[in-house]
């Protein structure tokens, strides 16, 4: 059994999410048939399979996001559940610790399975905790893809990120550095991070891009146009901070809602971004087993069409 059927069959919650009304999902320029089950799949670039609701990495590091966390092993575990429930997106970055994300996801997962996509990212440094510097050299940038090579243990990684877009430097410097990269078979998909879409567009005109990660969620839309132009050319879009970050959603209607539902408000806003287009690919974060399995019963959640009318009313 794959662990995309093992999710479809042994998440508690319920029933099914139906998420889009198409049973079709693109990337790039070529088409990717969804799945039967209730984590739907889209294909990164055309030939890089992941169910749409993965993992994000960042938790799994000590208090703001700095250095290792308190409790090792218990890290560890929340990496290894995350495969066993049917993850096979997991979303890391250099930053992460920095570096303890991805040493991580090595100590925890390696020798990886077959079907599991790690995506990472380069581009902001921390010079302390709390602290994120842009630094989008074309030399800093080499180094950063080599040296997550190195720490994940792998020889190509299936999709590399540039963090964010360093003012200081023109984005076809730092692009054209992950660019040769690309060409020289250390990564195989680029994707970019907090961009709108003429900085999109922009960057297209250097390479292929297959995915943006910018924050959204439902009380934050503030990216709906990246969204949208994600949609139209079929780019994966992987919102950060799709439960709220550290603050969470605060929302009395919103809580009410899911209990209406039977559902925690954290899993109503994550169907609700499965719901909300058929790129979009939540990487929901925690350094907790059970808020882990919460998150992960949220591919489970089904709505009717006034349901969902309902949750759109209330969230906007």
């Amino acid at each position: 059994m794959t662990r995309r059927k093992f999710l479809g069959t042994t998440l508690a919650g319920g029933a099914t999410l139906v998420a889009g009304g198409s049973n079709m999902i693109f990337a790039a320029k070529s088409s990717a048939a969804t799945e039967p089950g209730t984590n739907s799949v889209f294909r990164l670039g055309g030939d890089v399979p992941v169910s749409r609701l993965g993992f994000g990495a960042m938790r799994i590091t000590g208090e703001g996001i700095w250095g290792w966390p308190a409790d090792r092993g218990n890290a560890l575990k929340v990496l290894r559940r995350a495969v066993e429930l049917g993850v096979d997106l997991i979303d890391t970055a250099d930053a992460y610790g920095p570096e303890t994300s991805e040493l991580l996801i090595a100590e925890a997962l390696h020798p990886y399975p077959k079907d599991l996509v790690i995506a990472t990212k380069g581009g902001l440094t921390r010079p302390g905790p709390g602290q994120w510097v842009p630094n989008g050299r074309p030399e800093y940038l080499t180094q950063c893809v080599e040296k997550s090579l190195k720490r994940l243990q792998l020889e190509r990684i299936d999709l590399y990120q540039l963090h964010r877009i360093d003012p200081k430097v023109p984005m076809e410097e730092s692009l054209g550095a992950l660019k040769k990269m690309q060409e020289a078979g250390k990564i195989r998909h680029v994707g970019l991070s907090e961009v709108s879409p003429e900085e999109i567009d922009r960057a297209r005109k250097v390479l292929p891009i297959v995915s943006v990660q910018n924050q959204y969620n439902i009380g934050n839309r503030r990216w709906e146009k990246t969204l949208t132009y994600c949609e139209k050319e079929r780019l994966g879009f992987m919102p950060w901070s799709p439960i709220g970050g550290n603050r969470g959603l605060k929302d009395n209607a919103l809580e009410a809602a899911a209990k209406d539902y039977h559902a925690s408000v954290v899993q109503l806003a994550l169907a609700w971004l499965l719901h909300r287009s058929p790129v979009m690919l939540p990487i929901p974060g925690t350094s907790s087993v059970t808020h882990l399995e919460e998150n992960m019963a949220a591919a489970k959640l089904k709505l009717t069409a006034e349901d969902w009318k309902r949750v759109d009313a209330i969230a906007s």
